[in-house]
């Protein structure tokens, strides 16, 4: 990174030998129309995503999903569903079916239900990948502002290599998507092509 910061941002944290897939909060909400998070064009992060997920499949690499997901009446949302209220949406019960995922995970793909942004904020998600000997998390889905950040960001906290594909995540704007790339990029995640994060699924396990 060149400009006043000289070298001081954008380090490779780089692959590993062991990684793993967390697809997170791929779900109807923001995919079909008249969904409360619906995206300007979900199309090409789904078929992105869908792509990760059959390599990681076909080379024996895990694969974990989340879901957002709250009781009934949101008592397990704490402030979160009161900045935003269109969560409400993931509540149990709640009309539309939102929840739902758009890809099927097969069994033995762990789906984690979480209530914040982050995939692993209070979940079990760290100590699954660390029992299976994950060192690399390849994130994908939506929003890339939003839970792509968190997540990735909480992943390098518990000593994965963030791997963040551009191609299989989604925004509700062109610059959102761009400027969080370049932002995670610089400081918290490498920010990879699908064509690289294909090549690096599909290798055989050592």
């Amino acid at each position: 990174m060149t400009g006043p910061h000289g070298t001081a941002f954008s380090g490779r944290v780089g692959w590993g030998e062991r990684p793993a897939l967390v697809v997170v909060d791929l779900v109807r909400a923001y995919t079909e129309a008249g969904g409360p998070f619906l995206l300007p064009d979900p199309g090409p992060a789904v078929r992105a995503t869908a792509a990760l997920v059959e390599a990681a499949r076909s080379a024996g690499r895990p694969v974990v999903w989340t879901v957002v997901r709250y009781d009934r009446g949101l008592s397990d949302g704490g402030l979160f569903v009161r900045k935003v209220p269109a969560l409400a949406a993931f509540a149990d019960g709640a009309d539309g079916g939102w929840g739902g995922l758009v890809l099927e995970p097969v069994p033995g793909e762990p789906v984690v239900a979480k209530q914040y942004a982050s995939a692993f904020f209070g979940t079990s998600l760290a100590a699954t990948l660390h029992t299976a000997g994950v060192d690399t998390v390849v994130v994908a889905g939506v929003s890339t502002s939003g839970c792509i950040r968190a997540t990735a960001t909480d992943a390098l906290g518990h000593g994965f290599r963030p791997q963040v594909v551009r191609d299989a995540c989604a925004d509700r704007t062109a610059e959102l998507h761009e400027q969080n790339l370049r932002d995670l990029d610089a400081k918290y995640a490498d920010v990879t092509d699908l064509a690289d994060a294909l090549a690096h699924l599909r290798r055989s396990p050592p």
